[in-house]
């Protein structure tokens, strides 16, 4: 029979962890710690298939307390040792960026690569295989996210976190979240949001849409036109005529069968509460902070023809005073008499 004394079992345990410890790990270079306790962290990290254990929890604690939030662990292989010392002392440096309401995921996407260094094609690619819809899968707002994030972990985590904040506003008014339905609200909000002067506006907007619809109108609103890389682009009578997607709401009824741009919850909120008016028609305000609403045609046009006097004549007092300052001041010309005077 074997006897083992303590120097013995020692010895064999020193080995086992020397073994265990020395292992290679497969992870991706940036991860995602959320907020909680160690044990927490260690059911989390062991969902994502990093198969910890209470030998992997007393070495973490024998560390500190592993960090929470992205961290850079510089290496895609390392030994299980260095894994779970990255986790405890790794940060990841983070770069912030803001996706503006109203603005569409085209320009995001390059701004996007530019900031993180991702190849702009790929970027475009996952964007493209993972998207529910063209535009709206990402919420308006500041982002930090760190450098060294592949592409297909910046929009996955881009599009998670959307869909959980869409699914918790829906919770709250609706007590449930059917993403289709969800979407008809974020297509009408995204017309809200490039159509609207300010917040306080977005609801008015949003019964101008409804009453329209309700009364089998077409939009023909410019804003729906400013998609993807034409969302800065000015909207002419030519783009109108030779647009064929249902983002022309010059030609086509209804509202286009993706969203325009990213939204904010303003918009959202708009688009689910619209104002109750018999509002059918509006345009820009003189001074361009607001818009003027008119439930008649006739009404409309009058204040179309009274904004177009009002531009025309701006235009024309513009263009006498910059004819004014090129005017260059020509000095009278002195004779020789009047040159001799002057000296004296």
């Amino acid at each position: 029979m074997l006897a083992f004394n303590t120097i013995d079992i020692f010895l064999i345990l020193t080995i086992i962890f020397s073994y265990y410890f020395t292992l290679t790990v497969d992870s991706k270079r940036v991860l995602f710690i959320p907020k909680g306790s160690t044990n927490y962290i260690i059911a989390y990290l062991d969902k994502k298939n990093y198969s910890l254990n209470i030998m992997d929890k007393w070495l973490i604690k024998s560390f500190g307390y592993p960090q929470s939030g992205w961290i850079d662990l510089k290496d895609t292989k390392m030994t299980k040792y260095d894994f779970l010392y990255k986790l405890t002392k790794s940060k990841a440096a983070l770069i912030n960026i803001t996706l503006i309401p109203g603005e569409t995921y085209y320009f995001f996407l390059k701004e996007l690569s530019n900031k993180l260094k991702i190849k702009e094609k790929l970027l475009f690619d996952t964007y493209n295989s993972l998207a529910y819809k063209q535009d709206g899968n990402i919420i308006s707002q500041t982002y930090f996210l760190p450098i060294g994030m592949s592409a297909n972990d910046t929009i996955k985590y881009l599009f998670e976190y959307t869909n959980n904040q869409y699914k918790k506003y829906s919770m709250k008014i609706y007590n449930n979240y059917n993403k289709e339905n969800w979407y008809k609200y974020i297509r009408i909000a995204s017309i809200i949001q490039k159509e609207s002067a300010s917040k306080k506006e977005m609801p008015k907007i949003a019964s101008v849409i409804y009453n329209r619809l309700a009364e089998n109108m077409k939009l023909r609103m410019d804003g729906t036109l400013n998609y993807a890389e034409f969302s800065h682009t000015k909207i002419t009578s030519k783009m109108i005529r030779n647009n064929k997607t249902t983002y022309n709401t010059y030609k086509y009824k209804g509202i286009p069968k993706d969203p325009i741009c990213a939204v904010e919850f303003s918009s959202i909120k708009a688009a689910i509460h619209p104002l109750k008016t018999e509002y059918l028609y509006f345009v820009k305000s003189k001074d361009g902070t607001g818009h003027i609403f008119s439930k008649t045609y006739t009404s409309h046009k009058k204040y179309i023809k009274k904004i177009q006097k009002y531009n025309k004549q701006k235009k024309y007092k513009k263009k006498k005073l910059l004819k004014k300052k090129k005017r260059v001041y020509k000095p009278k010309k002195k004779n020789t008499k009047d040159l001799w005077k002057s000296v004296y």
